[in-house]
């Protein structure tokens, strides 16, 4: 089983707002898709809930607290020890929130991090901070789109 983070982030590791991503790049869009079909995709519901369905092509398991909580398309579990139960010995991206990030990063072997050299001063979540020193760095990827230069950076584990 191997377990990856995926984000877009900023400077200053924002993530999101309005229960959204900050910035919405075509290059970084089709990049996610790529990189997650095929695979299982775990998120919080909020996540979910800003995805227009299930992700297709791509098993979708969501954390929540809510029993009620049935989304068409989606297996729904309790927390993070049975989440990776339910996907044991499968490609695992984790794709936010906030929170869920924070739990799964000490689990991550890989980060896939689109990094944007942009700042958002009004965003409500962030990625967690991580030290970079027990990561190898390797820029995947680069483009300029509406004048804000971003990178696909793929952090491994050492």
């Amino acid at each position: 089983m191997s377990v990856s983070i995926i984000a877009a982030i900023g400077r200053n590791n924002e993530l999101g707002k309005d229960n959204d991503l900050i910035w919405h790049f075509k290059e970084d869009m089709k990049f996610f898709k790529e990189t997650t079909t095929g695979s299982t995709v775990i998120m919080g519901r909020k996540t979910f809930e800003s995805l227009p369905k299930a992700l297709p092509n791509r098993r979708n398991i969501v954390i929540s607290r809510s029993k009620d909580f049935k989304p068409e398309g989606a297996e729904v579990v309790s927390g993070v020890k049975k989440a990776l139960e339910t996907a044991e010995g499968e490609n695992v991206f984790i794709i936010g929130g906030g929170a869920i990030y924070r739990e799964f990063l000490p689990l991550a072997d890989k980060l896939y991090l689109t990094e944007i050299d942009a700042e958002c001063e009004d965003a409500e979540v962030y990625f967690p901070e991580f030290d970079r020193k027990l990561y190898k760095r390797k820029k995947l990827t680069d483009f300029e789109c509406d004048g804000i230069h971003f990178s696909h950076i793929l952090y491994t584990k050492k």
